[in-house]
């Protein structure tokens, strides 16, 4: 069975920090773009951020520039956000998604353009 599996999330201070990882089973992540989306209650969900197959090209959406790191290593089949100085803001569930191809498609992901999705881990900022 292939899937996703989210894990790091939890609840954290403002100004602290976390790293998501986003497991695949059942398929490689080699040739695949992988993107973060988040989403909090009464909201849209959002595109975070994404990494092409090979890793060269990452792309953030604005309100995470600076603070959020994605990578990824093919050889764990696993990507990775790193995400420091949080802020209350950043609360929500975050999904790790994969893409059939293997470019990241506009300046922030789409979710319309990713295939397979995670269940989600709750991250929560607050003092």
């Amino acid at each position: 069975q292939s899937q996703l599996v989210e894990s790091g999330g939890g609840l954290v201070q403002p100004g602290g920090s976390l790293r998501l990882s986003c497991a695949a089973s059942g398929f490689a992540l080699d040739y695949k773009a992988i993107g973060w989306f988040r989403q909090a209650p009464g909201k849209e969900r959002e595109g975070v951020s994404c990494i092409s197959s090979g890793g060269r090209i990452t792309r953030y959406a604005n309100s995470v520039k600076g603070r959020f790191t994605i990578s990824r290593d093919n050889a764990k089949n696993t990507v990775y956000l790193q995400m420091n100085s949080l802020k209350p803001q950043d609360t929500a569930v975050y999904y790790c998604a994969a893409r059939g191809t293997s470019n990241c498609s506009g300046p922030t992901p789409r979710a319309y353009d990713f295939d397979y999705w995670g269940q989600g881990t709750q991250v929560t900022v607050s003092s």
